[in-house]
């Protein structure tokens, strides 16, 4: 594996890198096993005033890979499901939606936990397209532009902050997101209600 990462961050420096983080971004959300973060942290810290354009080119990789993702899961189905994750793994992301709906998206797509996982089986599980790719947009990009903005304005001080905390960082983010979701699901709920009385 460290191979392999040592290999994304030498795209870094090769007049290609920008069409790289896009390919690695698009990749990532369906089938790739390195985030794209590693190759975005060691290009904005090589060309930091471009930080915020490469943050933008991860964003639109990583949502249009995780559409190509949601596809391949809508076609494939549970089969491909197997042939591709554990039985632990899809029992896992199927309570996550049972439990908190398309905001398992919002999580998966900020934090650590594997967001390839959730865009398969978001189009297995048939969630709804619209619902997926906006949350898919917003988590993706704040967790790319929150990397891209922190080497903007503190660069290899934060990079060291970013390797370190990053996970401190990301359980913020999920218990924030997770607080918006009980605070709006009566809502959601009461729209429901009302619209099955009408």
């Amino acid at each position: 594996m460290s191979g392999l990462v040592q290999w994304v961050i030498a795209w870094s420096q090769s007049p290609s890198s920008v069409i790289a983080l896009f390919g690695l971004a698009f990749a990532e959300s369906s089938f790739f096993p390195i985030p794209p973060d590693v190759l975005l942290i060691a290009m904005a810290l090589i060309r930091p005033k471009e930080a915020f354009v490469f943050a933008l080119v991860c964003s639109a990789g990583s949502l249009l890979g995780g559409i190509f993702g949601y596809f391949l899961g809508w076609l494939g189905g549970r089969p491909l499901l197997h042939r591709l994750f554990s039985e632990a793994k899809i029992n896992m992301v199927r309570d996550a939606y049972e439990k908190y709906e398309v905001w398992a998206i919002g999580i998966a797509g900020f934090t650590p936990i594997p967001y390839k996982v959730f865009t398969l089986s978001a189009g297995t599980f048939a969630i709804p397209f619209l619902p997926f790719a906006t949350v898919s947009a917003i988590s993706r990009s704040a967790r790319f532009f929150l990397v891209a903005g922190s080497i903007f304005f503190w660069g290899e001080e934060m990079k060291v902050l970013i390797e370190r905390y990053f996970n401190w960082f990301t359980l913020v983010f999920v218990a924030l997101l997770l607080g918006g979701f009980l605070i709006l699901k009566p809502l959601f709920k009461g729209n429901r209600r009302q619209t099955e009385e009408n």
